[in-house]
């Protein structure tokens, strides 16, 4: 039975096949924007490994309560406080979390069972990492899509050393590097997304899930690809901003070194494209070391796995932590929200190389990382 009190609802849903089921995880925390927290995680991850051995369970929905979001990104309120009590030390608090969120993505990434994610409305930072590495991932005329770290002096993390190099073009480095947000023709033509569905097809998702012989099945992904091709489509027409300007994203940020990609979207005539000028504005106020960890995570992600790229976001990630960087942004975005963030570097020319690495170097002795078992 599920619980509506709880800021994960872990529900099985009956299925006419009798002793087949459908599991569902809704994130219940709407008037946060379902953001991500380390019980919500950890309940989720749980439930998934749970899941993961038991032959009645056929596939697993994971969405969100209320239509705005289904998950604005993770809870860094709550990190906040931690680097406040840190005095510049890795908080426990940080470790603990990455440890969990990471281990949960990877976790759907790699998953035996279909995984559908109903990514409708804001989809950010850490509802990016639940999304991204599900089977069947669904988007409708609602949703944002985005990775905006670099406005709160983190980077683009939850596998997006993973999966950004591996985008159309340059495309993943322009979007890591302004935050660009895509709506579901964008999320679809990169790759991030599998199916847009308009936004009031859920309930009839899960009514065919429930409704579907899954005795006779022997191919439940195909099933699920099936069942949500014959949703309705949204009634709009829904056009990208990715696919047309990708010849000026590629010719912008050709150049491997951090500086000149930055310099070459900031100084890009975006001829009034108003998806071009807010991102290159976006940029423009972010933190000049994210921008290097930017380029320089999704040069070594392009050739390193998907455990080999979380790990190295844990280090990333705790690295920030520790930093101050990520604290001052958050300050200025969410606590005294005074925007008005102060980096450590003026500009992206002024961040010395020594810094950048030490972000990549583990903070753990050899054999200690908390991500070894993936």
């Amino acid at each position: 039975m599920k619980d509506m009190a709880n800021v994960v609802i872990v529900d099985e849903l009956a299925t006419s096949s009798g002793e087949r089921l459908i599991g569902r995880l809704t994130l219940n925390k709407p008037k946060a924007l379902n953001a991500l927290d380390l019980e919500m995680a950890t309940i989720m991850l749980d439930a998934l490994m749970c899941w993961q051995s038991r032959d009645d369970i056929v596939a697993v929905v994971i969405d969100a309560e209320g239509d705005k979001a289904f998950c604005a990104g993770g809870d860094i309120v709550s990190m906040y406080n931690a680097m406040l009590e840190s005095d510049n030390g890795i908080p426990p608090f940080l470790e603990d979390f990455f440890k969990t969120e990471y281990t949960l993505d990877y976790t759907i990434h790699n998953y035996t069972k279909p995984v559908l994610v109903w990514g409708s409305g804001i989809v950010m930072g850490g509802g990016m990492g639940l999304l991204c590495g599900a089977s069947h991932r669904i988007v409708t005329e609602t949703s944002k899509l985005a990775m905006p770290e670099i406005t709160i002096g983190l980077y683009p993390d939850v596998g997006g050393s993973y999966f950004l190099p591996r985008l159309p073009g340059k495309t993943g480095v322009f979007l890591g590097l302004t935050g660009g947000q895509m709506n579901a023709s964008d999320a679809c033509f990169v790759g991030l997304a599998d199916h847009m569905v308009s936004s009031t097809q859920k309930d009839a998702l899960l009514h065919a899930l429930q409704d579907h012989a899954w005795e006779k099945t022997a191919s439940p992904s195909d099933d699920v690809s099936k069942l949500i091709s014959q949703l309705d489509k949204p009634s709009e027409n829904i056009v990208g901003n990715v696919e047309k300007n990708l010849s000026l994203i590629n010719s912008l940020c050709q150049s491997e070194a951090a500086v000149d990609v930055v310099h070459a979207i900031l100084n890009a005539d975006m001829q009034g494209d108003k998806w071009l000028t807010r991102a290159q504005s976006t940029l423009a106020k972010g933190s000049p070391i994210t921008m290097h960890l930017v380029v320089e995570q999704c040069r070594r992600g392009a050739t390193l796995s998907l455990s080999e790229c979380f790990k190295m976001e844990a280090n990333l990630s705790c690295r920030c932590g520790e930093s101050g960087e990520f604290q001052e942004g958050v300050r200025a975005l969410l606590i005294d929200k005074d925007m008005k963030p102060k980096w450590k570097y003026a500009t992206v020319n002024d961040v010395p190389s020594d810094v950048i690495e030490h972000f990549f170097s583990s903070p753990w002795a050899s054999g200690s990382h908390p991500l070894n078992a993936l």
